[in-house]
């Protein structure tokens, strides 16, 4: 078994990084297809325009703001999913003096996902995508232990090969080890997050407001101490779409909860 990097860029700025709005690429090359921009905005905003030849997501992970988008306003707090879906523009503005943090993640669509993505739910792809990471619904999977809290916070069928979810607990506990290759995935370090990535024979130790790249195919885990807290937003990417059936692992707690769908 080799030891493979575990790609890891903090989202903190730095005192040179306070001219607003604040934009950066990161993760470069990690995931074909996918483009993520850490952005930082104050109280004057920023307009933003979506591409037809991508969806896009924004995960709002520090402050708070608002987001104007057909002329409604969607209110953001820490650890907020927002999906302009057919909306071109949209603005979004920190609330007061405060800093808003999140990443913009534009999704490629190849030939075959605009096929696919035809077929699903009208719903799924006209409507405003918006909900509070709180609020989505909850999942077990036999990785993990009964104290752990998961949620999805993006079901797949929304964007074509793409789904995000969150996981929460308290040391001493585990993620345990797994490998899925049929899928690229991200880790967003959350508040308070202080935990131990595992990925093959390396290890990385994994705090708040950073973003991780786990090794494709890699067999990983995540272990968290006592005292410590792990909760973090997963990213899957999928090769294909036939690599969506991985999520069957995950086992609806409440069928009811609200997904996020306006």
């Amino acid at each position: 078994m080799r030891t493979r990097e575990i790609p890891t860029v903090s989202l903190k700025l730095k005192p040179h990084e306070t001219k607003f709005p604040y934009v950066r690429s990161v993760m470069d090359g990690e995931i074909e297809g996918a483009y993520i921009e850490h952005v930082t905005i104050d109280n004057n905003g920023i307009a933003d325009l979506q591409s037809e030849d991508c969806k896009t997501i924004y995960l709002f992970f520090r402050g708070q703001g608002t987001i104007v988008a057909n002329n409604l306003d969607y209110e953001i707090v820490p650890e907020t999913i927002f999906l302009p879906n057919e909306i071109k523009s949209i603005k979004i503005e920190a609330e007061g003096e405060s800093k808003l943090h999140y990443l913009k993640i534009s999704s490629k669509l190849t030939d075959q996902d605009k096929m696919e993505l035809e077929k699903f739910p009208s719903e799924n792809t006209q409507s405003v995508y918006y909900a509070k990471f709180s609020d989505c619904q909850s999942y077990v999977e036999p990785i993990k232990s009964p104290n752990t809290v998961s949620r999805t916070i993006l079901p797949n069928k929304i964007i074509p090969r793409v789904a995000m979810g969150t996981v929460q607990t308290k040391g001493p506990d585990e993620v345990g080890a797994h490998q899925h290759p049929m899928l690229e995935q991200l880790f967003l370090g959350l508040s308070k997050n202080s935990c131990v990535v595992y990925a093959d024979n390396a290890k990385v130790n994994f705090p708040e407001h950073a973003l991780l790249h786990i090794p494709l195919g890699s067999r990983h885990s995540v272990s968290v101490n006592e005292g410590e807290n792990l909760h973090y937003v997963w990213m899957d990417f999928f090769l294909d779409s036939k690599g969506e059936e991985w999520l069957k692992t995950h086992i609806v707690e409440d069928k009811d909860t609200n997904h996020g769908i306006l």
